[in-house]
C-alpha cells in the first residue's frame, strides 16, 4: 500500500477578505500561518515522513508547504513547484469582493461560476493578462498556457499532465509524497482519483489546513482516504471547513 497526502493551504488574505483569488499571489494571514504549523505537527504526530513534496508557484501553497516541513525537521526534503498546481484561474473575478459580485450577478449566476466543473467565469482583460504573461513566475511557460480563465474541467487537465508525468513516477519509485496547492486544484485531483462525475463535484469542498490522506494499491487505485486530525482519522462527516485555532487540544509546544 502507498500513502499520499494532499494539503489546502492555509487561510490566505484574500480567503480572510472573501476575495476571489486564483491566481492572484497573496500571502497567508496570521491564522494561516498557525494553521499550516498546526497541520505540520499533526502529521509528524502520527509518524508521517517525506521523501519529495510538490506544491504551485504561489506563495500560500509554498510558504504553508515551508512551515509544515519545518515543523516535521523536513526542510532538507526536495520541493518541487509547478504552475500547473496553481489555483483555478478566476478570470476577470480575481480580486473581486464575492459578495459585491453575487449583488452584481445573482447568487446562481456565482454559485454556477464557482462550483461547476465546465463553466468558466469571464475572460481576464488584456491588461490584467499581459501583467501574469509578463510575471518572471511564468515567463517561461509560454503565453499559450497562461490562461484567460478556467473550468474546473481546465484545472484538472492541466492538474492531471503533472500527476500523471511527475507525481506517480515517484509514487511508483516508493516515495513518500506530499502535495501543497489549493481548493479547486485538490477537488480536481480528487475528482479523478475517485471517479466523480462532473455533476457530482458541485458539492465538494477542501477544507484549508487539513492533512487529506489518500492510500493506494500497487496500481495506485484509492483504497479510502481520510482527513486528520490531533486523535487520527476524522469520523466521516466531522470534518471541519478549517482548523479551529481555540481548539484546547491543539496545545503544541510553539502555540505555548
Amino acid at each position: 500500500m502507498k500513502k499520499i497526502v494532499f494539503i489546502r493551504h492555509g487561510e490566505s488574505e484574500f480567503n480572510l477578505q472573501h476575495r476571489f483569488t486564483g491566481w492572484t499571489d497573496v500571502d497567508l494571514t496570521e491564522d494561516g500561518y498557525k494553521e499550516a504549523r498546526i497541520a505540520g505537527a499533526i502529521l509528524k504526530k502520527h509518524g508521517y515522513q517525506f521523501d519529495a513534496a510538490h506544491t504551485s508557484l504561489l506563495k500560500r501553497a509554498i510558504r504553508t508547504l515551508w512551515i509544515m516541513l519545518h515543523e516535521m525537521d523536513l526542510v532538507w526534503i526536495p520541493v518541487y513547484k509547478s504552475w500547473r498546481l496553481n489555483e483555478r484561474h478566476y478570470g476577470n473575478l480575481q480580486g473581486l469582493d464575492k459578495d459585491e459580485v453575487r449583488e452584481k450577478f445573482g447568487e446562481e449566476q456565482v454559485h454556477e461560476w464557482r462550483r461547476s466543473a465546465d463553466i468558466k467565469p469571464p475572460d481576464s482583460s488584456e491588461e490584467a493578462h499581459q501583467r501574469t504573461v509578463s510575471d518572471p513566475k511564468y515567463a517561461w511557460i509560454g503565453e499559450g498556457n497562461v490562461p484567460l480563465s478556467e473550468s474546473l474541467i481546465d484545472t484538472e487537465k492541466r492538474a492531471l499532465v503533472y500527476w500523471n508525468e511527475t507525481i506517480i513516477p515517484s509514487i511508483q519509485q516508493n516515495q513518500r509524497i506530499i502535495v501543497s496547492a489549493h481548493g479547486n486544484t485538490l477537488r480536481a485531483l480528487v475528482k479523478y482519483l475517485d471517479h466523480i462525475p462532473d455533476d457530482g463535484i458541485v458539492s465538494l469542498n477542501i477544507p484549508n489546513s487539513i492533512p487529506l490522506v489518500y492510500e493506494l494499491d500497487d496500481d495506485l487505485n484509492p483504497i479510502r482516504h481520510y482527513y486528520l486530525n490531533e486523535e487520527g482519522e476524522m469520523p466521516e462527516g466531522a470534518v471541519p471547513k478549517h482548523i479551529d485555532l481555540d481548539d484546547p487540544d491543539h496545545h503544541f509546544d510553539w502555540m505555548g
